[in-house]
């Protein structure tokens, strides 16, 4: 077995929420665990004591309490959590009223804005009553074409107090990729700035607003914050007010907080829709409540006095995640703009300034400060911060040996990994457990995740599926307009009948951690040999020549040859020898398999908003596939490099 990255001190591990839970259960059901595997065999084999116990321990706000647990637990799209529940999200959110920091919210070149839970509380109250006075109820859809700032975490808190269902995507969407996804559910409100900042420029959100409107005509209201400037004119949008002109101008109010069914919808959440229409996911209040209490408090032992970051739009799922430790009391710093600006090193910056102690973002940022040279622990004070969160794609081994070196040595660097999918994860952190590189640290709890190889067995130090064999709290309640639950079933549980098929490529080592290898429907299938894209990845960004990679499977000859697109720093170029040295360092470190047959230098590569490389959409450029729904796109001209290379021709 290698040598672990970190290990937690005695002192920490102690301290830890985990090590609390586990005394919990052991005093509770009369165990002797004494640390995490022993406890996750035991979440698995008793997924029902284990989540009651997470609702007691995490303190769940619930005007009613459950009848029973689960009901129907062997059939995974038929179970129910929590019958008989009654509670309310928002003031799960909302159950500090007191003077300390909520939340922080930093602009690109803007000095922080603060807000405290009392305050936060009072602006909740004032924007539900408004809501309310309009009409707005349960079941409604509310909806926020926003920058990551605090109106739009009092948006989100407003709406759901009342039981109405809230969706987001963040400013930089096309206005077909709004279309795509507001216009599916026909929201009542929709709230947005009036502009955003990315990289230094201004740019207006208006426009694209309006034209959104003109095709959704269930939208009555428009609420529009002021950002890019003070007092933006909304007179050519109809039915828009200004969002300080909108909020009741009451003091003192009490939120009513909707008592709920456990189930009932919360989020709408995308499907990315690089490939076909974006399928809406309806996520629940309880189960999404229920995971993030988890993951948060357990996983990332977050408390009261922590500051929490995550990189993340509020179009990507980590956004909803993020704003859940609001429930912990935790101080929530809220970004918005490019992580690169006015430099690399900003975001290292604003953890030094608001003495992040949580700091989260994705694999490609950290492979990117990488390459920018960016060395945090020379240049910045980080010593509050305790862990380092990754998600988004799989990260490398080189990157951990970044965040250890050049970042900090002491600190628990948790790499991530789950999806829209869940609002939550299948693997993640254990702050009482060790870092090996390039392994997620464990399976969460309650998550009974198995690799399966094709014969559909579970695998352990062997590449497979990424399979959940269990129901659990967070799985969609349902998709949009999916009569059946057809689309769910297509999604989820036509590869494997009952059991939940991720479409990532995993494997489950012996010190109980997951090496994530890339989506399965991206493998690579050479010869009949499955490999994981980020196998080549990790091998080709190690080179400082190469700024970014794309590798797909082209059907060629009867077979699938590996096709691999490079975007090249700056003044290089692909000569011969760059060439060979590139496949070499692919077949030194892992099978001559993994040597593409081709590499084709690209100026771009194509990613979602969300940032991640979409392989799928450039395989079905290069078989001449069409490829819907391009505005799901950061870049979607980049897609364009990708047509009628004449290189694979031949």
């Amino acid at each position: 077995m290698q040598k672990p990255l970190w290990a937690p001190s005695a002192e920490r591990v102690s301290g830890a929420n985990m090590t609390k839970f586990i005394e919990f259960v052991n005093g509770k059901h009369e165990k002797n665990f004494a640390g995490y595997p022993e406890l996750f065999r035991w979440s698995v084999e008793n997924s029902p004591d284990l989540w009651a116990a997470v609702w007691e321990f995490c303190d769940v706000k619930a005007s009613r309490t459950w009848d029973q647990v689960v009901v129907n637990p062997e059939d995974m799209l038929g179970s129910r959590w929590f019958t008989g529940a009654k509670l309310n999200f928002a003031e799960n959110l909302l159950r500090y009223r007191d003077a300390r920091t909520a939340m922080v919210f930093k602009g690109e070149s803007r000095q922080p804005v603060r807000i405290s839970y009392a305050r936060l509380y009072d602006q909740v109250a004032r924007l539900a009553h408004a809501l309310r006075d309009m009409g707005i109820a349960a079941g409604d859809r509310v909806v926020g074409f926003m920058p990551n700032m605090i109106e739009t975490v009092v948006a989100m808190l407003a709406a759901t107090s009342i039981g109405a269902i809230w969706s987001s995507c963040s400013p930089d969407f096309g206005i077909k990729g709004v279309l795509d996804r507001f216009g599916q559910i026909q929201p009542r409100v929709l709230f947005t700035a009036n502009g955003y900042f990315y990289n230094g420029k201004a740019f207006d959100s208006l426009d694209r607003v309006k034209s959104i409107c003109q095709k959704i005509p269930a939208v009555e209201k428009v609420i529009v914050v002021p950002y890019t400037e003070t007092r933006p004119d909304v007179s050519g949008l109809p039915g828009a007010v200004l969002y300080n002109d909108f909020l009741s101008p009451e003091a003192g109010l009490e939120i009513t907080f909707e008592q709920l069914p456990f189930d009932h919808p919360l989020y709408i959440m995308y499907s990315s829709g690089t490939t076909g229409a974006p399928k809406c996911i309806i996520h629940g209040a309880g189960g999404t409540l229920m995971q993030h209490l988890k993951e948060l408090i357990l996983h990332t032992d977050l408390k009261r006095d922590d500051t929490i970051f995550y990189f993340t739009t509020c179009g990507w799922m980590m956004w909803n995640w993020l704003v859940s430790s609001l429930a912990v009391g935790s101080t929530v710093l809220l970004y918005d703009g490019s992580p690169f600006y006015p430099g690399p090193e900003a975001l290292f910056k604003l953890a030094q300034d608001e003495r992040i102690t949580v700091f989260g973002a994705s694999a490609k940022y950290l492979a990117a400060a990488e390459k920018e040279g960016v060395r945090p622990a020379d240049k910045f004070d980080l010593s509050p911060l305790k862990a380092m969160l990754s998600t988004g794609s799989p990260l490398s081994v080189e990157s951990f040996a970044y965040v250890y070196r050049d970042i900090k040595k002491d600190l628990c660097l948790s790499s991530i990994s789950g999806g829209t999918d869940i609002i939550s994860c299948f693997a993640l952190g254990n702050p009482i457990g060790p870092v090996y590189p390039g392994e997620l640290q464990c399976r969460g709890l309650g998550m009974n995740v198995q690799a399966f190889n094709t014969k559909g067995n579970a695998v352990l130090n062997r590449k497979g599926e990424l399979v959940c064999v269990s129901s659990f709290p967070s799985m969609p309640i349902y998709f949009w307009n999916d009569k059946d639950n057809k689309k769910y079933t297509k999604a989820y549980f036509s590869v494997y009948p009952n059991i939940w098929h991720h479409g990532d490529f995993i494997e489950i080592t012996d010190s109980g951690g997951v090496i994530i290898y890339g989506r399965s429907d991206a493998t690579l299938n050479p010869g009949g040999v499955r490999i994981g894209t980020a196998e080549i990845y990790r091998q080709v960004e190690s080179l400082e020549e190469i700024k970014d990679s794309l590798v797909v499977g082209q059907d060629w000859d009867n077979d699938m040859r590996v096709v691999l697109f490079v975007k090249l720093a700056q003044g290089v170029e692909l000569t011969d020898e760059l060439a060979k040295r590139i496949k070499a360092t692919i077949r030194e470190n892992t099978t001559p398999r993994h040597v593409p047959a081709k590499i084709i230098p690209v100026t771009d590569i194509p990613y979602t908003i969300s940032g991640k490389k979409v392989e799928l959409a450039v395989r079905k450029i290069i078989h001449n596939e069409p490829v819907e729904n391009r505005d799901a796109l950061a870049n979607p001209d980049a897609l364009e490099l990708y047509e009628g290379l004449s290189e694979l021709k031949n």
